[in-house]
């Protein structure tokens, strides 16, 4: 790569200043380096006053500053339409680059080229991998294509990892060793016509955004405490992530959604683990779950279509419920009054923290889309309007996953009982009991279904089905066929070979 006389690093996805791709290409190459971060417009205006994910951002991008600071140099701040502020600030530095980490969302990756396109003659944009350890092309079959099932991508994931020269690409980029370059903060520059004060969330239109409390710390910081309370965890992770109400999972998706802490730092912690022979089944299985997560976004690359379709086209001949019943159904799902406790229970979580636990996202998923018969497309919007950790990959894998029509998904005929779920999943109902109090003093051996709890005890516990909790909105066994029916023209497609592409 060339050396340039002044660059300009663009935040998005990766808000720290550790182990940052980007930033140490630009403070190798570069004698002076400016860094920023736009609120960008695009995907601010169509979301909603209070959304957690931008008080999140929000304070990581003070804290991110704040140690930019530290290392001599400072964030500039900017809210505007991206594609348009990155060419003009580029053009004000006079930077002769704008360097990024990829980004592999359709929407992002058009964005990127019109940034592109704007810059000034002589600007160039470069990009590079950082939120993933292995992208695109890197893990493909023995034919030289892309894999379609998990399990063989693993298996040549792990192998390409454990053949790594130390495992290099595990290694982290260095940044404070070349902070010299980093561009001192700016003056109050009228000339420029730049402000780098940080916006606070009224300016930016969401005042309500800081009001409720968010599921997780924020910023490396945050980040890394969490981490640090993990690690002593890590060993039991296979036998307590599947429980709701046991500290089981990292909580670390978020700071993995927006780069607050690197990838590479997480998964060399499982690696280092496996090989000490110190984390056991549950820092392999950790890294399982990091692998899913290349995997996703590998799948997203090759098959940007998974957006709005499915990854296997015959399943877009499903009829799915609709009219008024329906949408009065999604209502009752979104609003956690299905009458399934641990399915409502987990949407109140959702609704309340942004925040769901990952074994109750497939429970819910799996339940609106086969006990309920609604499109997943309008599950995963559900999704994608509340999680705090919303990724698009991983989202659209997850609800192609239980929709039976993405990549390495359920048979469709693998339908999840929502009772039995409760019962093998929070067998004593401590999570229901979390967010349903009105449940919490009904028998354990009812708490899952309180439909068929004897009327004596319903009385004992003060619950009156129909009034303080829902009588359930539709009955297992009798959805369970209709789904087996509505699945059905998905062998017929196969058969026929008929090409809905």
């Amino acid at each position: 790569m060339k050396r340039f006389n002044a660059s300009l690093v663009w935040f998005r996805r990766d808000l720290r200043v550790v182990d940052h791709a980007a930033l140490h290409f630009a403070l190798t190459y570069s004698a002076k380096v400016y860094c920023v971060f736009i609120f960008d417009r695009a995907i601010l205006d169509p979301l909603p006053a209070d959304d957690r994910r931008v008080a999140f951002i929000h304070a990581s991008v003070q804290e991110l500053d704040s140690e930019l600071r530290q290392l001599g140099g400072a964030l500039i701040v900017l809210h505007g339409l991206a594609d348009q502020v990155i060419p003009d600030l580029a053009r004000a530095l006079a930077v002769d680059a704008v360097l990024i980490n990829h980004d592999y969302e359709p929407l992002a990756i058009e964005r990127d080229a019109r940034v592109a396109r704007g810059l000034a003659a002589g600007c160039t944009l470069l990009s590079f991998k950082d939120q993933v350890i292995f992208e695109k092309n890197e893990v493909l079959s023995q034919a030289g294509t892309p894999f379609s099932v998990f399990t063989p991508y693993k298996n040549a994931w792990m192998k390409r990892l454990a053949q790594d020269d130390a495992a290099s690409c595990l290694a982290p980029f260095s940044v404070a060793e070349h902070a010299d370059a980093l561009a001192p903060p700016l003056p109050d520059s009228s000339t420029l016509g730049v402000s780098s004060g940080l916006p606070t969330l009224a300016q930016l239109g969401f005042p309500a955004a800081g009001m409720t409390p968010l599921p997780v710390p924020t910023g490396t910081s945050g980040g890394l405490a969490l981490l640090d309370d993990f690690m002593p965890r890590l060993a039991q992770y296979h036998l307590t992530r599947d429980f709701p109400s046991l500290n089981g999972p990292s909580c670390l998706s978020v700071h993995l959604r927006f780069g607050t802490v690197s990838i590479r730092m997480l998964a060399r912690r499982a690696w280092d683990a496996i090989r000490a022979g110190q984390g056991g089944t549950g820092a392999s299985t950790w890294l399982s779950e990091l692998v899913w997560r290349d995997f996703y976004f590998m799948i997203l690359h090759h098959e940007p279509r998974v957006a709005t379709r499915a990854f296997k086209p015959a399943y877009d001949a499903i009829q799915w419920e609709t009219g008024d019943a329906a949408q009065c159904a999604f209502d009752a799902w979104c609003g956690g009054r299905t009458g399934y406790p641990l399915v409502d229970a987990a949407m109140l979580q959702l609704n309340q923290t942004g925040y769901m636990h990952n074994r109750l996202r497939m429970v819910t998923a799996c339940f609106l889309i086969k006990d309920l018969g609604i499109d997943w497309r309008r599950g995963e919007r559900y999704f994608a309007e509340k999680l705090i950790d919303f990724d698009l990959a991983a989202n659209n894998g997850g609800w192609q996953w239980a929709a039976s029509s993405g990549c390495d998904a359920q048979p469709y005929f693998r339908i999840f009982n929502p009772v039995t779920q409760s019962e093998k999943f929070d067998a004593d109902g401590k999570f229901i009991c979390s967010y349903l109090p009105q449940l919490s003093r009904l028998d354990k051996r009812h708490i899952h279904a309180p439909w068929l709890a004897p009327a004596a005890a319903l009385k004992q516990a003060g619950i009156e089905l129909g009034q303080n909790y829902p009588m359930p909105i539709v009955m297992h066994d009798e959805a369970r066929k209709r789904t087996l029916a509505r699945y059905a023209v998905v062998k017929k497609v196969a058969k026929t070979g008929q090409d809905l592409t």
